[in-house]
């Protein structure tokens, strides 16, 4: 399997993660794909030219970040980190939900921020902002220690506060409250999380 990749999107480092946890990292060729500001080279494999993109053995393209992650998480069914049924589904698929809104605002912050300045919109930036900080504030009654649960949405949390402390650490987020703090402390020290710090 191939994995288009930037080693900045956080969406690819929830892929990543995954794998890692799976055990399924050695499988899978890294191929540098960097969307951003011409999508010409992800788009043959993804028409909305985003990464993450894992290509199967067959050629077979599959995007984006949550439906690759359920994949990776079919082929090792022992210790499975969506649980097939039941309210824990639903759970952790919320909170994977949470985590990803939690990103798509960061992401649009940032990316706006790199517009020229007389293009920016800053109402668009106060919208996003305000998502941040009620999705951060909403982690507060999600978290569980990591030791006991970690599943597809604590490791979607763990990936959106990573994002927020790499791109968006000057501004008040939140995320310096002790149960958020402490959740991020002790996952960031995962190995799975260690190998996949953004450069």
């Amino acid at each position: 399997m191939k994995l288009l990749h930037s080693p900045t999107s956080p969406y690819v480092r929830k892929v990543r993660v995954v794998a890692l946890e799976k055990g399924l990292s050695s499988r899978i060729e890294l191929v540098f794909a960097q969307p951003w500001p011409d999508p010409a080279g992800v788009s043959a494999a993804n028409p909305l030219g985003k990464v993450p993109v894992l290509l199967l053995e067959d050629g077979t393209p599959l995007y984006d970040s949550p439906v690759i992650c359920e994949y990776l998480d079919s082929l090792v069914p022992a210790r499975p980190l969506i649980p097939y049924d039941g309210a824990g589904r639903w759970l952790v698929l919320r909170r994977q939900a949470l985590a990803d809104g939690i990103l798509d605002a960061a992401v649009g912050m940032v990316m706006e921020g790199r517009r020229p300045a007389a293009e920016q919109s800053a109402s668009a930036q106060e919208r996003a902002l305000d998502a941040v900080r009620r999705g951060v504030a909403a982690l507060r009654t999600e978290l569980e220690p990591a030791e006991e649960a970690f599943d597809l949405g604590q490791i979607s949390i763990a990936v959106a506060l990573g994002y927020l402390e790499f791109r968006l650490s000057h501004l008040d987020l939140g995320t310096a409250e002790r149960g958020v703090a402490g959740f991020w402390a002790t996952v960031k020290a995962r190995p799975s999380f260690v190998a996949t710090q953004p450069p």
